[in-house]
Order: C-alpha cells, then sequence, then structure tokens
C-alpha cells in the first residue's frame, strides 16, 4: 500500500484506469486495476515483447473480440460441484466457448509458419464447437428453450399445445354465447395461475359456474375458470410440470458435460484473460502512438520525444530528458507552470507504464530502466489529483523515501526543501542529495534554490537542467534544456506585469553581488544558447537540402546509367543480328558453291576468290571492326558544309562545325550528329551549296523527292519519336524548310513531354508552341526553326 501512494503520485492508477475501459469483463478489469510495476528484468521484457507483438498482429490481423466475455469463474465452479446451471449462465457459457474457438481459428489463420511468442497462451486454449453449438441450438434465449432440446419435451410440448386449443375453443363457445355475453366484462380468453379464464362482471358472479381465481384492481371483473374446462386446464397443469422437469434434465444434462471439462474450461478462462489484458495494452499503445523502450537494468533513462499520456495531444510538447550515463542527479530549475513538475512526472510515470509492460508515447530509440522502487514527493498544483504538502509531511514522505532508497532505486523530488525559510532549505535539501546520492540512488529534482544551481554546477555526476521560458510573451515553452540552469525571472516578470523601475532597482539592491553575478552568468548563457540554437537549425536546414540534392543527382546518375546501359544493350543486339543475318547469306553462298565445285562447274580459284570476297563481305557488315589506319592528309582544311567520309566506320557525311583547337569537327551522319577527331575524316569531292553560317540551309540538289513539312508520331515510343523527330528536322534544315508540324496526339502528354525537352535544347529550333483552333490544337507541336 505504501508504494501504491507514490503510483496515485505519478498518476499511474489514471493510465491503468483508462487501460481498463478498454475491455468489458469484470475479471479483467479488476486484474488491470490491480497491476503492479515488476522489477525482474527479464519478466518486463517478456511483458513488454507480448505488448509489442499484439501491437504488430493489430496492425496486420483483425483480431478476436472480447465482446462477449462474461465473468465465469463462479459459474464453472457451480457446474463443477454438480450445481445446475440457468439458460442464463449456459449461453454465457456457450459465448465463451466462442471466444475461445475464435482464438483458436485467428492463431490458425496465421499460418504455421508465422511464430509469435504468444504462442504459449494460444496453444493452451481448451475448445469445445460441439458442446458450444449444441448450447446454442438448443437454448433460444434466458427464459427458452427450443421444442428440439430432446424428443420427450417435443411430445410434451405438443400435447400441451392440443389441450390449450381444445380449451381455447370450449371458452369462445362460451363468450360467442348469447346467454352469457351480457355476464361478460370482455369477450377475451386470458390466464391466471397458469390456467385458462374469462372476466366476468362481479355481480354476475353466480350466473357463470365454476371457480374464481382473480379479480381486478377496482374489484368489478372476477377471472373465472368455467367448470367445463376445469379437467381441461388440469391436465395442461401437469403437462406444464412434466415440461418444467423435463428442462431441468436438459440443464443438468449440459451442467454436468459443464462439470466434466471445468478444470481445462478455467485454465482456458485465465488464458483469455491474459491475452484480453496483453491485446487491451496493444489498443492503448496504438491510441498513444506509443513504441517499446530499450530495456536495461543500470539505471538508465533517456527518453526522446517523450509526450505525457495524460495532457492534451495538442497541448502537450515532446520532451527530451536523460538519467544514469553521464550523470545520476540532475536538478531541474526554472519559473513556476514552467514545466518542471510535467517533466518530473513523465519520467515516474513511463519507468512505471514500463514496468507493467505498457509501451511508452516516446520515439523508439528511448531507453528505461527497470527499478527496485519508484519513490516520490510531489505535491504540486498541476496534479490531477490536487495535493498540497505542508513542510511537515513533505518532510514525512522524504523520510520514508530515505530508508527505503538504494541503488536500485529512482527518486522524484518536487521542489526539495521548499515551504520553511528559503536559506535553511536551500541547505537541507543540499543535505537530503548528498545523503541520497551516497545511497546510489537516481534521482532527479526540481527547485528554485540558486544553491542548489550552485551545488550541481561544482559536484560530479550532477546535471543543471531548466524549463525555458519566454520572457517577452511571459510564457513557458516547456521545452527542457539539459546542461543550463534556469533562472526564477521573477524580477523580469514583475517588471513586465507592471511593478515601477524603482521597486525593481530596489530588489536588485537588496540581492547579493554573487547572486547578481550568478544571474548574469546565466543570462549570458541563455544568449549564447539561443543563437547557437538558431546556428544549428540553419545548419540542420543546409544540411537537409544538401542531403536532398545528393539524393536527386544520385537518382539521376542511376537514371542516366540504366538508359545508357539499355541503349548499348540495344545497340549490341542490332549489330549481332546484322552479323549473323550477314554471315548467314554468306553461309548459303559458301554452300552452292560448294555444290557447283562438285559439279566440277566451278574453278578451284574461282571459289577461293568466292570465299574472300564473302569473308570481305563479313569484315564490313560487323559493326565492331575498324578499317586499319593509313596515311592520309587533309588537302585543305574542312570547311562548314563539307562532304566528308567517317573513315573507320565508313559513313558518309556533312561537316556542321569545326574546331581546330580540340581537333575535332561536327559531323551530320544521316539522322544522328557526332563529333569525330579531323584526322579520322576523308574529304570527298563533289559540289556543294555552302551557306554561310554554322548551319547548312539548303542541300536539296542531293534529295531526290521534297521534304515532307509534318510528321505523325502517334503509336511511337518515346525512342523512337526522338530518332523521328531528330531526322525530320536535319532534313527540312538541308532544305531550308522554316516552320514544322509534329503530330503527337493529346493522351496523357508524356509524348509531348518528350519532344518539348528535345526542342527547348536543340540549338536549330527557333520557337515552338501548340497548335491553334485548325492546326490540332494540344495534340500539334509547330516548330519554327531558324
Amino acid at each position: 500500500m505504501r508504494k501504491y501512494k507514490y503510483y496515485k503520485s505519478l498518476e499511474l492508477d489514471v493510465i491503468l484506469q483508462k487501460l481498463s475501459e478498454l475491455v468489458t469483463n469484470q475479471d479483467v478489469k479488476e486484474k488491470i486495476l490491480k497491476l503492479e510495476p515488476q522489477s525482474n528484468l527479464k519478466v518486463v521484457e517478456k511483458m513488454l515483447s507480448e505488448t509489442l507483438e499484439a501491437h504488430s498482429l493489430l496492425a496486420r490481423y483483425q483480431v478476436p473480440s472480447f465482446s462477449f466475455f462474461h465473468e465465469l469463474k463462479p459459474t464453472i465452479n457451480k457446474a463443477k460441484t454438480g450445481s445446475i446451471l440457468n439458460l442464463s449462465e449456459l449461453l454465457k457459457i456457450a459465448d465463451f466457448l466462442l471466444i475461445l474457438d475464435n482464438l483458436k481459428n485467428f492463431r490458425k489463420n496465421m499460418g504455421k509458419d508465422s511464430e509469435t511468442i504468444l504462442d504459449v497462451y494460444f496453444d493452451k486454449i481448451y475448445t469445445n464447437s460441439n458442446l458450444k453449438n449444441k448450447i446454442k441450438d438448443l437454448i433460444l434465449s434466458e427464459d427458452q428453450v427450443s421444442d428440439t432440446a430432446s424428443e420427450k419435451l417435443f411430445q410434451i410440448r405438443k400435447q400441451i399445445n392440443r389441450l390449450s386449443n381444445k380449451t381455447r375453443e370450449k371458452l369462445d363457445s362460451i363468450l360467442k354465447s348469447k346467454s352469457t355475453q351480457k355476464f361478460l366484462q370482455d369477450s377475451i380468453v386470458t390466464i391466471r395461475d397458469g390456467r385458462f379464464v374469462i372476466p366476468v362482471k362481479s355481480e354476475f358472479r353466480r350466473e357463470i359456474s365454476g371457480l374464481v381465481h382473480d379479480s381486478s384492481a377496482s374489484g368489478a371483473t372476477l377471472f373465472i375458470e368455467p367448470m367445463s374446462v376445469v379437467e381441461l386446464n388440469n391436465e395442461i397443469r401437469i403437462l406444464k410440470n412434466d415440461e418444467k422437469k423435463e428442462i431441468e434434465r436438459i440443464l443438468a444434462d449440459f451442467s454436468f458435460k459443464i462439470g466434466e471439462i471445468s478444470d481445462p474450461l478455467l485454465q482456458s478462462y485465465a488464458i483469455a484473460i491474459d491475452l484480453n489484458i496483453i491485446f487491451a495494452k496493444a489498443d492503448l499503445a496504438y491510441k498513444m502512438k506509443a513504441s517499446k523502450p530499450i530495456l536495461n537494468e543500470k539505471g538508465i533513462i533517456s527518453l526522446k520525444k517523450a509526450r505525457h499520456p495524460l495532457i492534451d495531444k495538442s497541448l502537450v510538447v515532446p520532451l527530451d530528458i536523460a538519467l544514469g550515463e553521464d550523470f545520476d542527479t540532475l536538478i531541474i530549475t526554472g519559473p513556476n507552470t514552467g514545466g518542471k513538475t510535467v517533466s518530473l512526472k513523465t519520467v515516474g510515470l513511463f519507468s512505471l507504464m514500463t514496468m507493467c509492460g505498457l509501451l511508452i508515447p516516446a520515439s523508439e530509440n528511448s531507453k528505461i530502466s527497470v527499478f527496485s522502487n519508484v519513490l516520490c514527493d510531489i505535491g504540486d498544483e498541476q496534479s490531477i489529483e490536487q495535493s498540497l504538502s505542508t513542510f511537515s509531511s513533505h518532510i514525512k514522505n522524504i523520510v520514508e523515501i530515505l530508508k527505503i532508497a538504494n541503488e536500485k532505486s529512482l527518486i522524484l523530488l518536487d521542489e526539495i526543501g521548499a515551504g520553511t525559510d528559503p536559506i535553511e532549505g536551500a541547505a537541507l535539501a543540499t543535505a537530503i542529495l548528498k545523503e541520497l546520492r551516497s545511497k546510489n540512488a537516481k534521482i532527479i529534482a526540481t527547485t528554485h534554490y540558486t544553491e542548489l544551481k550552485e551545488y550541481a554546477l561544482s559536484t560530479p555526476k550532477i546535471e543543471n537542467a531548466s524549463c525555458e521560458f519566454d520572457i517577452e510573451t511571459l510564457s513557458p515553452t516547456y521545452k527542457l534544456l539539459v546542461g543550463i540552469p534556469g533562472k526564477s525571472n521573477a524580477l523580469e516578470i514583475s517588471s513586465r506585469l507592471g511593478i515601477s523601475e524603482k521597486i525593481i532597482n530596489d530588489a536588485k539592491d537588496f540581492l547579493s553581488d554573487e547572486n547578481i553575478r550568478f544571474e548574469k552568468t546565466l543570462t549570458e548563457l541563455e544568449k549564447t544558447r539561443q543563437q547557437i540554437e538558431k546556428e544549428k537549425v540553419k545548419i540542420s536546414e543546409m544540411s537537409e537540402k544538401i542531403k536532398k540534392e545528393k539524393e536527386k543527382i544520385k537518382i539521376d546518375i542511376l537514371k542516366t546509367k540504366k538508359q545508357n546501359k539499355i541503349a548499348v544493350e540495344k545497340a549490341l543486339k542490332k549489330a549481332d543480328e546484322i552479323v549473323q543475318k550477314t554471315k548467314y547469306k554468306a553461309d548459303i553462298v559458301l554452300e552452292k558453291a560448294e555444290k557447283l565445285k562438285k559439279m566440277q562447274k566451278f574453278s578451284q580459284n574461282g571459289f577461293k576468290d568466292l570465299k574472300k570476297n564473302i569473308s570481305e563481305l563479313e569484315d564490313i557488315s560487323d559493326p565492331v571492326i575498324k578499317k586499319e589506319k593509313e596515311n592520309y592528309s587533309l588537302p585543305r582544311k574542312l570547311k562548314v558544309g563539307d562532304d566528308v567520309l567517317i573513315f573507320d566506320i565508313d559513313k558518309k557525311g556533312i561537316v556542321l562545325d569545326v574546331n581546330n583547337d580540340s581537333g575535332t569537327a561536327l559531323v551530320q551522319a544521316g539522322i544522328i550528329k557526332t563529333k569525330v577527331p579531323i584526322n579520322n575524316l576523308r574529304l570527298i569531292k563533289t559540289e556543294k551549296k555552302t551557306i554561310s553560317g554554322k548551319t547548312i540551309k539548303s542541300l536539296s540538289h542531293r534529295l531526290n523527292s521534297p521534304v515532307n513539312r509534318e510528321i505523325d508520331l502517334r503509336g511511337k515510343t518515346s525512342l523512337e519519336a526522338l530518332l523521328e523527330v531528330e531526322k525530320f528536322i536535319d532534313n527540312a534544315i538541308l532544305v531550308g524548310v522554316p516552320q514544322l508540324s509534329i503530330i503527337h496526339g493529346k493522351g496523357a502528354g508524356t509524348l509531348r513531354k518528350v519532344i518539348h525537352k528535345y526542342l527547348k535544347n536543340n540549338k536549330f529550333v527557333k520557337s515552338y508552341r501548340l497548335g491553334s483552333f485548325g492546326e490540332g490544337e494540344d495534340g500539334v507541336t509547330i516548330v519554327e526553326l531558324k
């Protein structure tokens, strides 16, 4: 019970209450509310792993419902002792058997290969589908058994119906008789004490012969059983008793069967409770966006982006806080309502939640230690269960903590030493911290005392921290700054709230020089920190920008490599096809020559010549084989418009540009433009029509037919379209056509984008635009050439 006080201060009870609201079974609720933090690392690791596994299953599968999970332990024990269960109890047993079936089927549907740490629960579940189905089929509701529950029950009810109908017929004849109608209060047949009766006016009691079973509240009506149906009603009463006995026998039979399997049922009930709790923990983790922390038992805590689960999600500020590695004691300072107590309680609550097997709302790389004790003295105004402590009760709590504390303890002290004289309070607080540290406990304390800030600065393994406060807005930012002692900001806040400058200056005069210097140092540290924070943000943004650019370049490089690889593979494939085709034709020629030779119609020398010619044909047709170099010098310097031969590939072309400095020339060979070393070009003597400038405007005398001013690329791939456009523009340039129409269609616009990108980078294109009305609109691009 003593520990429960600490759990309540840290609001673990509120978290467990929220968890219990996710289940319906009262036994499960009670077990949840009694959950206690475990101090064994292996036990905590097992619980957390189970919760994480259930959390994963929630995301991947439709988890079986526990909606009709009733409290059954007393019911099962009742059947175990030989007592007869009622209809309601049997239906609850059937509901439970259905839940067990669903749990088994849920595990089965995951597949045999999908191992889960929850198999230890699933494997021990007992199922009995036959009994479940029989109860569901034969018990229709909490007060009705099916006619088919037994043959005897069926026959009894059949006889009851027959006699009931016969009785009603006799009574109906009395009701319809003109001689008796005037004596009746109403012409209906009703039932009293399980017997059929008719309503008779009280003043005509003696006019109807029969037994009185009841009267109305006013006494004006008597319910009489006429003598003519007494015997029939007696027979029905006997049959009703027989029906009751048969139902009791059926219930006893079911109860006996349940008693026989009571032990596996009780075991499965306990397993179902455990699974219900595990999946409830997973559900709560999902609602809190929680994750599993990294566990240790060395007292190390490192919470990253921790969000207190009881603070509104839209208001909570993520917290980063550490303890146990570089320092074992953390002193948090700062103004009131700045978030000191929330920081304290977040660490304590997250530790307790973890030790209960609950995931915590923090980043996945957060660390939590397993402690033997989580002790606290918290009496803050922000507590959900408000608790204001006097100095006496505060010290009483400290005394108790000092008795329990050891190296496996986490101790959380809010406003340590407060509530008394500041000088004595600060001295007492320092002494208490020193004593607790001698026990090797892990400590987080909040304070306003400057002496404790100085104690932290001068003592190894103790660190200062502060809750940031915005003086401009007079509001806390709730951001915890580890390594920086905080200011109370009392004078600054008072000044901004309207206290006169004279009073503020007088107050400063009362401060000691040491205090003034210390506060001034803190102010300078805060300014430096804020500047560093701004620089960090800039560096972070720049780093992120560089990272994105690198990723983009990497993607572009990979894309280019992929395109180059595809182009090379396509070219090699085409070249191989040419070689194979040529060699195939050559083999046919050789085969024919062999036949001629055998027929002695072809000389030996002729055969050799043919073979030599075919070998040359293979050499020429193989694009990989280059001609041997020969001694050649250009008769003059190359000029734009010269007809040349690209020697190594035996391809004719036209010079578009000459760069004597680099020793290369830009040559148009068919649809291909390529840079070629000048020493690999041979000048062809032929008449040319040369136009000044770097582009050839007209070579129409070399063409046998006029160039088409329009090209249709619909249905072609991007690569095919680009080759066609390039050839189309080159031919137009050669004959001096100023304007072209490229039909690419509307569609998704992919082909249009590829063509426009090419046109944009083509130096012979003056401008381009989409077609207007009558020109094809978005499906056509009009190109103006230079």
